[in-house]
């Protein structure tokens, strides 16, 4: 079956970096559109970036746009998240998504399987 796995998360301080990780299996990888989405207490759902299938095309939500960005490594049926910047209200759990035999340009709906997340907490 499907499996998305992430790590990466952890407790930063304000200002620093991280780098989120998302290893699938059970998928033809590349022929995924990947995108990346979190939670915050309290919150809905929020789509963070997307990238394309050959990870030459991505798209972003504005909140993140210029500290964020998506990668993938084909090779390695793995997509990441460089976060860098962080702020407190960053703080959630991140969750990566596949939207499976999709060729089109990445976007926020339509993805098929997700992971189970991994959480990212910002201290002030």
């Amino acid at each position: 079956q499907v499996q998305l796995v992430e790590s990466g998360g952890g407790l930063v301080q304000a200002g620093e970096s991280l780098r989120l990780s998302c290893a699938a299996s059970g998928l033809t990888f590349s022929n995924s559109a990947m995108g990346w989405f979190r939670r915050a207490p309290g919150k809905e759902r929020e789509f963070l970036a997307a990238i394309n299938y050959s990870g030459g095309s991505t798209y972003y939500a504005d909140s993140v746009k210029g500290r964020f960005t998506i990668s993938r490594d084909n090779a390695k049926n793995t997509v990441y998240l460089q976060m860098n910047s962080l702020k407190p209200e960053d703080t959630a759990v991140y969750y990566c998504a596949a939207d499976h035999w999709y060729l089109g340009s990445p976007g926020s709906h339509g993805y098929d399987y997700w992971g189970q997340g991994t959480q990212v907490t910002v201290s002030s």
